[in-house]
């Protein structure tokens, strides 16, 4: 190795790659990584190594030490861990947990210990709910690691500048290394090809694309679609199918193309459309409560000149106000949804993907591993004309199986045609005499075979173009001529056309061969006689179409974001049912700002050639135009947009990283389920979205209730143990919507959170609510003389506002009429009943005594039952007019 000085090499890589502190991600873009990968592999070997101040023999200990302690160990996705304790205290600190927390120590200090035990409870539960799920964010990242070798093969030079070839730990590799590859091998870092002899990778869980693609040593100057198109650069986690390979690492750690994505991946999901929108409808109901419970508190305070207890009034009206049974309706909708999905062979990892999946109008989809089977297969056997052909699968078969070096996956995909061994008498009628090997300059293979009546037979297959340079004959059926210009544009548009249908294609040749030669070489690949071609393909899975069509019917869009290239994708598409009228490429984006990615995102419906992190790109882009996305995928290219989705879908055969970071696995391969999973997505929103809307139109119509009642009466309306009584049974009665039916029409179309809706909602249906309070204040104190008795007034309003209450949610729970066009659960109709049940027993009971109720004279029930139905139904016309006018919600 060149004797330079130590310092000055180091300065020089750390020049280029940044020092430890200096490496990380958030430094050093995936742009800027694919920007030197780009520079290296346009320069011969000799230069690559001479900038990297390597050279053939490998780097000395010394010098790979200091390279090791400047540039970091290669290590991808080191995410940031935090303490038990610290995630409790994340988990804790949200605006309604501080809220109610608030208010129980308020209950607590001021006596009433039960109505604080039972919020502190409800916190508890949803800490510990979203404490479980915090533990597994890191998960992917770990996955990741788990994926590269622990050791890679060096060249390293001992004492005396003796080479020595020696497996060191992945994590201590470094830039300038030399590293050794051969089949089965996993690529330890970036590196720069230095030597290869066919030399082929598996890049498909890095760029999607199925095919093994051949790399090569000597310089590339011309421009490639996408980093992982570069000939001569092997990325960190590809494996070595054949050959062998010798690289210098260029890059390592988290500045590889691998680590990009697996730090994307290990950092903290961002906040989904159900996150943004729950955070929303907190505020919304704490801005009311903060409004309302300072003015009831003055205005008792004032009116009756008891300031403590005008507090404890405005405290239990508070906790009256306070949406706790928030939490425990959203997980048990949740909970519910993911039990259903269970049964359908789908693990919910995350349950607010459940809702995201209802929300969701958009869903993007890698092609490979999720619309195709990921396995290639010999679909087509043609001659020269283009018909089906026997023959050519048996010559062709006849290679792939005597051929002695490692089987590519067209290979084993015509191996799989075993009947063919015994029709053709294999072992008996075949012996292997020669084979000249697959190069990259001949892109083609041979194999010579002795027959059983001894004549031997060369057989040849390669890429198209190079097999029709040493072919002179053509043979179809019994026929055979000489090759014309005729003949090679009818192959040439034969092949044109598989190609457009997505087919890969491979030439097969033979020869006659005089049965007396011993040996035989490349030379001997001339004047063959074309036989036809076999065309491969990579098929889409059975139950795509399908599922695509329902999931179209039910709203959503379908966007395909692919790795591949833009033929096999187009064909794929059409096959399952996308129509593609453009498709664009990854190279077309780089050059975007973000609006008009934003606008091509909107329009276009099939991306191809794109990147982990161009996937991950549009995702957000389409995120900025208002869209709910979710993303179906496989890969560990596909890591980065599963995380920047709402919603992260894969299936059963995607790598562990695919899996960790998606949040709904599918456990068969059917993608039919997906329709499924939207329409309980949308069945958890409604549910959830009844409680909110009664909750919120109750609240606000009872602010407009409690302010007029605590200015005109001269004792409080309710006592706080009575509002807080009657808040526990309501909270009852609302446990089992989650069982709830939600009607047909609701599901048919995406659904997803629209404050400015609610809050209609709200301000249209709230106010009903007062008018019949107002009227029952009025029917107490005009007909049953309750100026003076305040036990009577109370007992009126609590039975009124707690049957009210209890019946809105049957009202708001469909936009049809209810109970005749539209019937709730069992369940719900069941704690109606009984909650109505116990409000109308409660006075007349001795635990009605004890929270000050009194027994109510029989005229009441008779005007009760008038201001119910007519709430019901003023209530029924509003919806209904609200619903015409604004819109389902």
């Amino acid at each position: 190795m060149p004797l330079l000085d130590s310092r000055y090499r180091l300065s020089a890589v750390t020049t280029i790659f940044g020092r430890k502190h200096e490496s990380q991600p958030a430094v050093r873009s995936s742009a800027a990584s694919s920007e030197i990968l780009v520079e290296y592999a346009r320069l011969e070997p000799a230069d690559v190594l001479q900038r990297l101040h390597s050279a053939p023999e490998g780097l000395a200990d010394g010098e790979a030490e200091q390279r090791l302690r400047a540039v970091g160990r290669n290590e991808v996705a080191r995410a940031e861990r935090h303490t038990i304790v610290g995630e409790l205290l994340n988990r804790s600190i949200n605006p309604l947990n501080l809220l109610l927390l608030s208010l129980a120590a308020a209950s607590y200090f001021l006596g009433d210990r039960h109505a604080s035990s039972l919020i502190v409870i409800m916190v508890v539960l949803s800490i510990a709910l979203g404490f479980l799920q915090e533990h597994r964010s890191n998960k992917a990242a770990d996955a990741l690691r788990r994926m590269v070798l622990t050791t890679a093969t060096v060249r390293r030079c001992g004492q005396g500048d003796v080479q020595d070839h020696i497996e060191v730990p992945i994590e201590q590799v470094v830039p300038g290394d030399i590293v050794l590859l051969s089949a089965g091998d996993m690529v330890p870092a970036d590196l720069r090809l230095i030597s290869a002899k066919d030399l082929f990778m598996n890049q498909s869980t890095l760029t999607g694309e199925a095919m093994p693609i051949e790399k090569f040593a000597h310089a590339s100057p011309g421009a490639a679609d996408t980093q992982f198109d570069l000939p001569n650069i092997c990325f960190t986690g590809s494996a070595v199918l054949s050959g062998i390979g010798c690289g210098v690492v260029v890059l390592t750690g988290s500045r590889t193309a691998f680590g990009h994505v697996a730090g994307m991946i290990a950092a903290q999901r961002v906040l989904t459309s159900f996150d943004k929108g729950i955070t929303r409808i907190t505020w919304m109901m704490i801005g009311l409560i903060l409004v309302m419970v300072p003015l009831v508190f003055t205005i008792n305070g004032l009116t009756k000149g008891d300031w403590f207890e005008a507090l404890l009034f405005a405290v239990a009206v508070a906790v009256g106000l306070t949406p706790e049974m928030l939490p425990m309706i959203v997980t048990v909708n949740l909970a519910k949804g993911a039990i259903a999905m269970s049964r359908k062979k789908v693990i919910v990892k995350r349950l607010n993907a459940i809702q995201n999946f209802g929300a969701m109008d958009v869903l993007c989809t890698d092609k490979t591993g999720t619309l195709t089977q990921d396995r290639i297969i010999l679909k087509r056997h043609l001659d020269v004309h283009g018909d089906e052909s026997d023959k050519v699968l048996e010559y062709a078969y006849l290679n792939s199986l005597y051929q002695s070096g490692l089987k590519n996956l067209l290979d084993v995909a015509v191996l799989k045609h075993v009947e063919l061994e015994e029709q053709l008498k294999v072992h008996e009628q075949y012996k292997k005499i020669d084979e000249m090997p697959f190069d990259f300059e001949r892109r083609r293979m041979s194999v010579v075979l002795a027959r059983g009546d001894g004549a031997h037979i060369l057989i040849c297959k390669g890429a198209v173009e190079e097999i029709f340079s040493v072919c002179t004959r053509y043979a179809v059926g019994g026929e055979e001529g000489l090759l014309d210009e005729s003949h090679f544009a009818e192959a040439k548009e034969t092949t044109a056309r598989l190609n457009a249908d997505g087919f890969r294609v491979v030439a097969v040749a033979y020869k006659a061969m005089p049965p007396e030669q011993a040996a035989y070489g490349v030379a001997d690949e001339c004047d063959l006689t074309l036989l036809g071609y076999i065309a491969f393909l990579d098929p889409p899975k059975e139950t795509c179409a399908a599922a695509i069509s329902a999931l179209r019917a039910s709203g959503v869009q379908i966007k395909i974001l692919t790795g591949d290239n833009d033929i096999v994708t187009r064909k794929i598409c059409h096959e399952v049912g996308i129509l593609v009228d453009r498709v664009v490429l990854g190279k077309e984006l780089e050059s975007l700002s973000a609006a008009q990615l934003q606008d091509l995102a909107e329009i276009a419906s099939v991306f191809a050639k794109v990147s982990p992190l161009q996937k991950a790109a549009i995702i957000d882009a389409l995120h900025e135009k208002g869209h709910v996305v979710g993303f179906l995928g496989d890969g560990i290219n596909d890591g980065p947009a599963l995380k920047a989705a709402d919603v992260g879908v894969s299936v059963d055969s995607a790598v562990d990283i695919a899996k960790e970071s998606a949040d709904i696995i599918l456990l068969e391969k059917s993608l039919s389920v997906l329709g499924d999973g939207v329409r309980e997505g949308r069945k958890v929103f409604g549910n959830i979205t009844k409680y909110i809307k009664m909750g919120a139109s109750s609240n606000f119509g009872n602010m407009f209730s409690v302010l007029g009642a605590s200015a005109i009466l001269p004792f409080l309306p309710m006592a706080p143990i009575q509002v807080l009584t009657n808040n526990l049974l309501y909270d009852f009665s609302q446990t089992t919507i989650p069982t709830d039916n939600v009607d047909p029409e609701y599901l048919a179309v995406p659904r997803r959170w629209d404050i400015g809706n609610l809050m209609k909602f709200v301000l249209v249906i709230g106010p009903i609510s007062s008018i019949f309070d107002y009227a029952t204040y009025f029917m107490m104190l005009h007909f049953f003389k309750a100026w003076d008795k305040p036990a009577l007034f109370q007992t009126g309003w609590f039975v009124e506002s707690l049957l009210t209450q209890t019946l809105i949610i049957h009202i708001i729970r469909t936009a049809k009429v209810p109970f005749f066009e539209s019937r709730a659960s069992a369940a719900l109709i069941a704690t109606s009943c009984i909650i109505a049940a116990v409000g109308v027993a409660m006075p007349f009971t001795p635990l009605g005594a004890f929270l000050g109720f009194v027994p109510l004279p029989a005229s009441y029930w008779m005007g009760l039952l008038l201001i119910l139905a007519s709430y019901a139904l003023l209530t029924h016309v509003m919806k209904t007019w609200f619903a015409h006018r604004f819109g389902l919600n």
